[in-house]
């Protein structure tokens, strides 16, 4: 019996390790961010950026980044991919050194907005490129590799950004994106081939400017509700205008010719379940990982090394189980394995709601473990699942739609569990509050890092603002933590009900998938 002619590309292999190149420096961004928002919150240090200001830091860059990836992934598909690649990892390395030397949180969150820009050139086309260059049986593999390569980034870039902060200023983590953008640019001109899509979409641009004024809107009425309470009006026009504005997004998009966003997709449960995992996992990642850092260096008073360090369970999961994950879906099926890490995942998540002050490390440390476990077997068979529903040609149709809800999921879960988190600590914290200086009593109740900067300017006596600020922080975590499992739940019944069994995938899914009747209706 004759074995099938591989069609990929000769070179395929060193293509991968290129466009890992490429997603390494996306991902050592966010990472790196994380360790080091404590840092920026800190007046003396950093910029004295409030939890609101530290929520848009991250937010600026996932909505634009989610906003444009639809059209950058089309437009990769016009004009070239390896074109698009090479352009967006420079615009990326140039917004990475505006970023690095910001003079106020309003020009950080201008130049993270740039840096989603960048973002938004590269995530989708690595994903086109993949498909393109590898024969469908390699496929998931592949895949497994590219998702892994996000292991890596979380690996590395906390350690790298406790060293560089414990050294050095806050904007040196930026800077260390500039070298892997030089590197990523150079191997990409050498190393990977042109392709493009022959027939491809147009440019909806009513719809990418809907889809962006809508995300914003709603964002901003949830982050400002959140730090300053959810009774001006202000804040509820912010967010039934931009729930409005998504609506009449939506109702574009059904009738458009080339919409930004295929909504018609969503038709076919077999791509519309991955998708809808891959958002409610991550609304509850982001989310966690946000306060997480705050309760290690704050709470528990790691330093940002050690709080790197303390991440590497994370990483080491996802490094270790993500390339895996092909091997364990042809083994046991796309929906035994995600039903699996969205157990782990969610249980993970809960178990934040029962950390305390006091808790042993080693136990956090497990808990960062099982959760990257989890995620590792969630996002490979999702994303596989997805990019399989869709012929080559279009390949950057399902890259673009899972990043985007992936990048949506994660701005809105810092936004809502953000929002939560304040809510919660003000509440918790007005009591203790009362007896301080009325200039300081804001800051106190603002966040528990202007609690801390109070504490120190207190001196002895604000050795009760820390007590009540790590009371109130807790208190709001878990919260935000319970909140967050429940969402990493609601993932389950999804796959549950609507992703098809190991028998079931044997039966609907075809080897070319343009031939499946459903999608092509859709």
């Amino acid at each position: 019996m004759e074995l099938s002619e591989n069609t990929g590309h000769p070179r395929r292999w060193a293509i991968l390790g290129v466009l890992v190149v490429s997603l390494l420096v996306i991902v050592l961004d966010n990472t790196v961010l994380n360790v080091a928002l404590r840092t920026l919150a800190d007046p003396v240090h950093g910029l004295g950026a409030s939890q609101g200001q530290l929520e848009w830091s991250i937010n600026s860059y996932t909505l634009v980044f989610a906003g444009l990836l639809f059209t950058f992934g089309v437009l990769g598909d016009r004009y070239g991919r390896k074109w698009f690649l090479m352009v967006g990892l420079a615009v990326f390395g140039l917004a990475s050194l505006l970023s690095a030397y910001a003079q106020t949180p309003g020009q950080l969150v201008g130049a993270r907005a740039l840096m989603g820009l960048g973002a938004a050139a590269v995530m989708p086309v690595t994903l086109s490129i993949i498909s393109n260059v590898f024969d469908p049986k390699e496929r998931g593999r592949a895949i497994g590799v590219w998702a892994g390569a996000i292991g890596l980034g979380v690996a590395i870039g906390p350690v790298l950004g406790g060293l560089l902060l414990e050294n050095y200023w806050w904007g040196s983590v930026f800077l260390i994106n500039v070298p892997v953008v030089v590197l990523g640019v150079i191997a990409v001109a050498l190393l990977v081939p042109d392709s493009r899509d022959p027939k491809p979409g147009r440019i909806d641009v009513i719809g990418v400017l809907l889809s962006v004024i809508g995300l914003v809107a709603l964002s901003y009425g949830i982050i400002d509700g959140g730090e300053h309470g959810f009774g001006r009006p202000l804040v509820w026009v912010s967010i039934i205008g931009g729930l409005a504005v998504l609506g009449a997004f939506v109702a574009w998009e059904r009738r458009v010719a080339y919409p930004s966003l295929d909504v018609r997709l969503f038709r076919v449960p077999r791509f519309a379940a991955p998708v809808a995992v891959i958002g409610l996992v991550f609304f509850a990642a982001m989310g966690v990982m946000f306060f997480s850092s705050f309760y290690l260096q704050l709470v528990r008073g790691y330093s940002p090394l050690e709080t790197g360090l303390l991440f590497l369970p994370f990483a080491a999961a996802q490094l270790v189980f993500a390339p895996r994950s092909a091997a364990m879906v042809k083994r046991y099926g796309g929906r035994a394995v995600a039903l699996v890490g969205l157990l782990l995942t969610a249980g993970a998540l809960a178990a934040f709601a029962f950390a305390t002050e006091t808790t042993p490390i080693w136990i956090v440390g497990a808990i960062f473990f099982f959760q990257g476990v989890g995620m590792a077997n969630i996002m490979p068979p999702a994303t596989e699942s997805i990019m399989s529903a869709l012929p080559r040609e279009k390949a950057g149709v399902g890259s673009a739609v899972s990043n985007t809800v992936r990048q949506v999921a994660g701005a809105l879960g810092v936004a809502v569990l953000g929002s939560v988190l304040s809510g919660v600590y003000r509440e918790q914290m007005e009591p203790a509050a009362q007896a301080l200086p009325a200039p300081v009593r804001d800051a106190a109740t603002e966040s528990v890092s202007g609690a801390y900067a109070v504490a120190e300017r207190l001196g002895p006596a604000g050795q009760p603002v820390l007590s009540a600020a790590n009371d109130a922080f807790v208190s709001a975590m878990h919260w935000a933590a319970g909140l967050s499992a429940v969402f990493a739940a609601l993932g389950i019944l999804v796959v549950l009900r609507w992703m098809p069994s190991r028998a079931d995938e044997a039966k609907v899914l075809p080897p070319e998938p343009v031939a499946d009747p459903e999608l092509v209706a859709a």
